[in-house]
């Protein structure tokens, strides 16, 4: 069980949450770090440095040290998890200076990342660092029976990526990660505005039409929304008024290859599991689960029951925070 000094962590792509058992989720704040260019000092982290995104003079940027659910860039990333690691120990009390992290890595990432991601940890003032694979942490946040002979089928869709798992006592039976999630999703919504209007938006303009009006692949009642961005034609500036249903047809593409890899997971299923998956269903966990029309689409789809985990955007700190107290039943389940 987690004491006092020990935390699970989950290093997203966009954001960065901090578990306890005593306190829940301590820190959730976006994987963001602003730096000065001229003397390469960190100015802002988290919160603060995402409302510098697009904003800031020309010497200071905001940048994501982390991409597709990987470590981009070394040094910010330990200097963020340093930030991180400081703000939780006021807000948990640490016991000890230093305290013992559990953290989650991509089910897809190689040695190295892995290694990297240890580092980083260890180098912002961790004593013991155990990594788990993000779609399980994902199943144990959103209380399934991870340590049970069950199939438990996980879609973790996160900002960089998207995890689909098969879980069965513990262990990955049948896995598929790709490097699309939210940020892909922005991207998309910000390219579709600069083809049809010839108007340039920001990044959180693009997640806010994605949050207010953006649909997966079903049939649903029009929802429009004004946005403001730079006229790429005079330079000035210039809204425009968007449609849900363009929104729908521009993430079309990228929620294809969300199902595919779906598909292709529960095709690689051992027979005597897929009972189980159309008895228990489909776990939707992430930002991009909230998505609206999200489980209707897919469950159509893929012929299963699908629903969405009570906390999706926490899942998996949840989980990296309780997966202690199953390392006596399933010892392979922490690395």
């Amino acid at each position: 069980m987690l004491s006092n000094f020990e935390i699970g962590i989950d290093l997203g792509t966009a954001n960065i949450l901090v578990y306890s058992k005593n306190k829940g989720i301590a820190v959730n704040e976006p994987s963001v770090v602003a730096i000065d260019t001229e003397t390469k000092k960190v100015v802002a982290f988290g919160t603060e440095a995402k409302e510098m995104i697009g904003k800031t003079p020309e010497k200071i940027i905001a940048i994501r040290p982390l991409k597709e659910g990987v470590i981009a860039d070394y040094d910010l990333t330990t200097e963020l998890l340093k930030h991180i690691m400081r703000k939780a120990s006021k807000s948990v009390g640490f016991a000890v200076r230093k305290p013992n992290v559990v953290i989650c890595t991509p089910s897809g990432s190689t040695s190295v990342e892995r290694r990297a991601i240890h580092d980083a940890v260890r180098n912002a003032g961790a004593k013991k660092i155990q990594l788990i694979e993000e779609p399980v942490a994902a199943a144990i946040g959103a209380g399934m029976p991870v340590d049970e002979p069950v199939a438990n089928v996980v879609v973790d869709i996160g900002g960089g990526n998207t995890e689909v798992a098969i879980i069965s006592f513990g262990g990955v039976v049948s896995c598929h990660s790709i490097k699309i999630g939210g940020d892909r999703l922005d991207e998309e919504i910000i390219q579709h505005v600069r083809k049809e209007y010839n108007v340039l938006i920001g990044e959180r303009t693009a997640e806010n039409v994605k949050m207010e009006i953006g649909y997966a692949l079903v049939d649903h009642e029009e929802l429009s929304m004004e946005v403001r961005g730079r006229d790429l034609v005079t330079g000035l500036p210039k809204t425009v008024t968007l449609s849900s249903y363009e929104i729908r047809d521009a993430l079309k593409e990228s929620l294809s290859h969300i199902l595919e890899a779906i598909r292709a997971t529960l095709e690689d299923c051992p027979a005597e599991l897929s009972g189980d998956i159309v008895d228990r269903g489909v776990i939707l966990t992430g930002g991009c689960a909230l998505m609206k029309g999200m489980e209707e689409w897919l469950s159509k789809e893929i012929v299963v029951p699908v629903q969405l985990a009570e906390n999706p955007l926490e899942s998996v700190a949840i989980g990296t925070g309780q997966a202690l107290k199953y390392m006596h039943k399933i010892p392979a389940l922490v690395k």
